[in-house]
């Protein structure tokens, strides 16, 4: 088995027009040795998963800070699932009411993190659920 370093898809779909807290995470998750592939504003669920299967990513974070959390990632699983992308771990980060979490976690989410956590928690979270060999 060959170590390899953990590949991060962070997209910010939908019309939220606001990513620095994405780059600050995108910058931290490279400074603690991941890959990132930031897609920029405004993309399109189909785009997302084609990004991820392209960039053949173990992470696909969606940072949402619009309140549409719930509706973009039910999209963002039936196009995965249409498309053929699976076992990846998924995050889904931002303005996410904590009872929104559970709702999350049912449609398939793994991680759940709104913008008050810490950077620390997410790097932690993300490395005991990625493998580090491939």
């Amino acid at each position: 088995m060959v170590k390899h370093s953990i590949r991060i898809l962070l997209a910010k779909p939908g019309l939220d027009g606001h990513d620095r807290g994405a780059k600050f995470l995108a910058r931290a998750l490279r400074d603690a040795g991941m890959e990132v592939i930031y897609t920029g504003l405004h993309q399109k669920i189909p785009q997302i998963v084609v990004s991820a299967l392209q960039e053949d990513v173990d992470v696909v974070g969606l940072s949402i800070l619009s309140g549409s959390h719930l509706g973009l990632t039910k999209k963002f699983f039936a196009e995965s699932e249409k498309r053929g992308l699976d076992g990846e771990l998924v995050l889904v980060g931002g303005t996410i009411p904590e009872e929104d979490f559970s709702k999350l976690r049912e449609m398939g989410v793994d991680g759940v993190f709104g913008v008050e956590s810490d950077i620390d928690d997410i790097v932690n979270f993300i490395r005991e659920h990625v493998p580090s060999e491939k």
